[in-house]
């Protein structure tokens, strides 16, 4: 896989998804130094007034976004290549003559950046974004967020996760590893639940496409992803 999917963020999950985000921008902005806030301030600007949540797109002219932070373009290239960096924006579509660039969010590096601050919005956000697994003879590993392992065992979904964990490690442990599957096989369908809408949303945003891949591999011709209403909101 190379970069993310286009985020589709309709409905009720969808516009929580987006608050959460810039909330999540926010706190962090203010627990930062002066030139960390000023990044984090913009892109919220910029996020707020160009970005398209539908398609996972930013398309608009460094003299456009100059214009909108009150900065020369040489500010700006600075500042989105910060950005680039720090991953909360990659380049989908490099400019061209008579183009500009687009850019998709970088939601799983924001939320990866800003979950020190998430105590300081409150526990139910906390508990929102990040729940306790529900495993119970999981260890107590203290302040340490472990590496989660390769689903052992056999079966399409042990499969499934090890060939995905193989390709993004990363992206397994935080997206992957906390779905349950409720039914494999049957039917041809596997049916995954995940912890939370927020959870869901992004799944089946960034990564649903990939999992329908593995599953076919497995002779599963459709996956089902709901959230801890039981709801599939597919298409």
């Amino acid at each position: 896989m190379t970069g993310p999917h286009p985020a589709r963020l309709t409905g009720t999950s969808g516009a929580a998804l987006k608050y959460d985000l810039l909330t999540a921008l926010g706190a962090e902005a203010c627990a930062a130094d002066k030139h960390r806030q000023r990044t984090s301030l913009r892109l919220m600007t910029l996020i707020t007034a160009r970005y398209d949540w539908r398609s996972d797109s930013l398309a608009t002219g460094q003299t456009e976004i100059a214009r909108l932070w009150s900065v020369d373009t040489r500010t700006v290239k600075r500042e989105m290549a910060r950005l680039r960096e720090r991953e909360w924006l990659w380049l989908k579509v490099p400019a061209a003559k008579g183009r500009v660039a687009c850019y998709g969010l970088g939601i799983a590096a924001i939320l990866r950046d800003t979950r020190p601050v998430w105590p300081a919005i409150g526990p139910d956000y906390v508990a929102r974004m990040a729940p306790e697994p529900a495993a119970p003879d999981a260890p107590d590993a203290g302040n340490v967020v472990p590496f989660a392992p390769v689903v052992a065992g056999q079966g399409p979904w042990a499969a499934i996760c090890q060939a995905f964990q193989a390709g993004e490690p990363g992206a397994y442990a935080a997206w992957i590893a906390p779905l349950r599957c409720a039914a494999e096989g049957e039917a041809g369908r596997l049916v995954l639940h995940a912890p939370t809408g927020f959870h869901e949303s992004y799944v089946r945003s960034h990564y649903l496409g990939e999992l329908a891949r593995l599953a076919r591999r497995q002779g599963i011709a459709a996956v089902v992803l709901t959230g801890p209403d039981g709801v599939d909101r597919g298409a």
